[in-house]
């Protein structure tokens, strides 16, 4: 079965946010960054992502501003496109395609409608040459036009962004290597400079960043040895100058100048941002402990703030080089995730590996880090060669109530240390809190453990190279679990080898245990059913299948098989000879994702276990072996109608590659339904839409259609001159205000005419309400006369019965009638 083009791997949810350097708007409120196939804007104040700008359909490389509007930005990717965005409005303007893979941008403002970008020299995103070109972007009413007037700068550049343009757009400047050149564009001539690949005392000269003075002639680079030059007298070849800063004990990652040009900001390693005084190079300043290594640096354009990102995914907001007001984290990557994927079963976050020591639950749906957990609870040495406790295990129960963790560490010349934890959740402070430590729990590396899913019981399960396999139980008498208590119910085993791997079923009433090259079978009572077994190759995984196939248990091998035991005849049903690296079961449905591993990337297959076809496969998936990957359910169930997405409606299924990318699956139905979330802005009726309107106008319409469902409402003039004379033309062709006010107020006023046809039968009820006030005061009056109270009622004065409302309307009605016609009958 062939992978169906309607479904497309995409980067959504914990991709990286210091992939490139983050832009800051003009007025400092906004943080925008590239956030792998989209951009996402970030309020500078609250941290919250305002706006996710989505439109491209690959990797984003680059985001810069728009010099000629400050309300719009640039955006490239390697999908071959340039778009322009109002990121206020969180609109897409306009795209432009370039058709080769772009990896960074630049702009100047004396270079108007031209964008700088990289592209490969050859149109191949294998090519590990890359050059700078000069992008005219043609003008057009269109909202996609082909930009294919490309002019070549500089040729063998680096594709990371170490460019920068200098005083006033002369020239542009751009380092790899031990090479330095500068394009001057008036000269259209560029100059080349070169280092030494070392001296004697160990130097490494390699450029690693560049950036310009705005103001002068000097070009500050940064080194793998921690120095930072800055290049002087650099429009001729041989005459050229330049001076030595060093304080950074690591490569200097970034570089950047503020926008006057009296401070360079440098960064790496340290976590420490260093300004240096432009004029007193021995004057410097420092910002310590910001977090992991600096990576790029990027300041507003009146200087007041500064953003750095970090290697540890993170972006940190300074005010003026001294303060911290906010921090911007995104899913931490560390050199690998040893715990697995899991879904947190109270708050849906995606839990994996974090900081040293640390636990993180992510928010896929919001695309936030919610918090850390700290595991080892111990203060971690930034020093390498230590030997530190690491998490390397950890598993949640059905309900979210109790997590297990497993730290170890393996000191030079000692035995190795394990530590068993088991969380509580709090419900005050909505996090886990240590209820049990248990040292050494196993007498060697614990390689799997999972919790039964069965609701009678709290029961954990883990397995170890020592030959055995534990069942840790919550005890019964816990009433709550500040009192609960962990006891260790029971030790299994099987002809001395050694269990590699575990899986409960989905009721929790069987439990299979992956001995080399036999699966046991064990019931809640710990009495060992069934043994089955298919050599050649030890068991590798193992899972049990779900609602109708949870007859099934699938396990993979290390000698590249597939099986798939019927657990109601104790045999075989099926197996396929295929390399899997990893197995994993949709918790919502009977789907299972099996990810293959061949001629160095992965495939994946999406399949029944019951049936003989798969239901979804895609070749070369990635490159390198899938290790981790999970189910997460959805907040709002698709409703694909292609049989072959059918397999993503209730849970999405997400995977790491080797290179630490989080990647996600996408239907068509999916983008659609984002695409027209972000599309608010649009007419559906004939009035026109404004943004009051879209808060106010249709929450309104509904409460009068509660409140009154039969009032008809008096229709404004739709489609009038002046409105769209205000809506539609463009402001600086507008003719005055006071010539337009006029004609948009005449054109609001209701003609008269309805309302003179309203107006007699007004008067009627209003005269009826007189008559009917003159009446009740003769009705009192005549009640005085009779010499009784005014307080009493009619019935009560002359002891008949008490009218009702209707009948003394009736009665007033009567005596005003004209009786003169029956006086004249009897006179006659």
């Amino acid at each position: 079965m062939m992978a169906h083009a309607e479904i497309r791997v995409v980067h959504r949810g914990g991709s990286k946010i210091n992939f490139r350097e983050p832009v800051i708007t003009n007025d400092s409120r906004f943080i925008l960054c590239a956030s792998g196939e989209s951009v996402k804007v970030y309020s500078s104040s609250s941290e919250e992502c305002v706006h996710d700008l989505q439109g491209h359909t690959d990797l984003v490389s680059g985001i810069v501003r728009n010099p000629s509007n400050h309300l719009q930005v640039y955006s490239c990717s390697a999908d071959g496109t340039v778009r322009l965005w109002d990121f206020t409005d969180g609109i897409l303007i306009k795209t432009f395609i370039i058709g080769y893979p772009i990896y960074s941008i630049y702009v100047s403002e004396n270079h108007g409608g031209v964008v700088f970008v990289v592209v490969p020299m050859a149109n191949d995103k294998s090519s590990e040459l890359f050059q700078l070109v000069a992008v005219h972007l043609p003008r057009s009413e269109d909202q996609e036009v082909e930009a294919r007037e490309l002019s070549a700068v500089l040729c063998d550049v680096s594709p990371s962004g170490a460019a920068s343009f200098g005083r006033e757009g002369e020239y542009i400047a751009a380092a790899k290597g031990l090479k330095l050149e500068v394009f001057f564009f008036k000269k259209q001539k560029s100059y080349r400079f070169f280092l030494k690949p070392g001296n004697k005392k160990g130097a490494k000269n390699a450029f690693t960043c560049v950036s310009c003075h705005p103001k002068e002639d000097c070009i500050a680079t940064g080194h793998e040895d921690g120095k930072i030059r800055l290049w002087r007298n650099f429009n001729q070849k041989k005459e050229y100058t330049y001076s030595t800063l060093h304080w950074h004990h690591g490569a200097v990652n970034t570089l950047q100048f503020t926008p006057e040009g009296t401070n360079l900001l440098s960064g790496g390693i340290e976590s420490v941002l260093v300004q240096w005084r432009y004029t007193q190079a021995t004057q410097m300043d420092f910002l310590p402990r910001l977090g992991g290594a600096i990576t790029h640096i990027a300041v507003s354009p009146d200087g007041s703030l500064f953003c750095t990102s970090h290697s540890d995914n993170k972006i940190t907001i300074i005010q003026s080089c001294v303060k911290v007001p906010a921090v911007i984290q995104g899913l931490v990557k560390g050199e690998g995730v040893r715990t697995n994927l899991m879904i947190d079963p109270r708050s849906k976050a995606l839990v994996l590996n974090g900081k040293p020591g640390h636990l993180q639950f992510y928010s896929l749906h919001r695309d936030k880090l919610l918090y850390n957990l700290d595991i080892v609870q111990q203060e971690y040495i930034h020093e390498e060669g230590l030997d530190q406790f690491e998490v390397v295990r950890a598993a949640f129960d059905a309900r979210g109530d109790w997590l297990a963790t497993v730290e170890e560490r393996t000191p030079k010349g000692s035995e190795l240390e394990i530590n068993l934890k088991m969380w509580a959740y709090d419900e005050k402070t909505q996090s886990f809190v240590l209820n049990t430590t248990v040292t050494a729990p196993h007498d060697d590396q614990i390689t799997a453990m999972c919790f039964s899913p069965s609701p009678e019981t709290t029961m954990l399960v883990t397995i170890s190279f020592d030959g055995h396999f534990k069942a840790w139980l919550l005890a019964d008498n816990s009433d709550t679990k500040e009192g609960a208590s962990w006891t260790c119910d029971f030790v299994g085993g099987y002809h001395l080898l050694k269990p590699g791997c575990c899986c409960f079923s989905a009721d929790g009433s069987l439990l299979a245990v992956g001995f080399q090259e036999v699966v046991t079978v064990w019931s809640p009572s710990w009495e060992l059913l069934t043994t089955l077994s298919q050599p050649p190759g030890a068991i590798r995984d193992l899972c049990f299948g779900r609602l109708s196939c949870s007859k099934y248990l699938l396990g993979t091998s290390t000698k590249n098989q597939l099986c798939c035991w019927n657990l109601l005849t104790c045999s075989l049903e099926w197996s396929t000879s295929v390399d899997v690296s990893l197995l994993q079961a949709d918790p919502l449905s009977e789907n299972m994702a099996a990810f293959c591993s061949q001629s160095g990337c992965s495939d994946l297959f999406v399949f029944k276990p019951s049936e003989p076809l798969p239901l979804y496969s895609q070749r070369a998936l990635c490159t390198g072996k899938v290790q981790h990957a999970v189910f997460a359910p959805r907040d709002q169930m698709l409703e694909s109608c292609e049989e072959h997405a059918q397999w993503l409606n209730r849970s999405q299924l997400y995977f790491l590659t080797q290179h630490m990318d989080l990647m996600t699956f996408s239907t068509k139905t999916e983008e659609d339904r984002l695409l027209a979330s972000s599309k608010r802005l649009m007419v559906d009726d004939s009035v026109a839409v404004t943004p009051f309107y879209l808060l106010l106008g249709k929450h309104r319409q509904q409460q009068e259609a509660l409140t009154n469902p039969m009032a008809e409402r008096i229709q404004l003039p739709q489609g009038s001159i002046a409105i769209k004379e205000l809506l539609y033309t463009p402001a600086h062709v507008l003719p005055s205000a006071s010539f337009l006010c006029s004609m948009f107020v005449r054109s609001l006023l209701i003609s008269s005419s309805p309302a003179r046809e309203e107006k007699e039968p007004v008067e009627e009820e209003m005269e009826s309400e007189e008559e009917d006030s003159e009446g009740e005061a003769e009705l009192r009056d005549a009640r005085q006369d009779l010499g009784g109270s005014a307080a009493w009622g009619p019935g009560e004065e002359l002891g008949a019965p008490a009218l009702t409302k209707a009948q003394e309307r009736e009665l007033r009605r009567v005596k005003h009638f004209d009786h003169s016609w029956l006086s004249s009958l009897l006179e006659c």
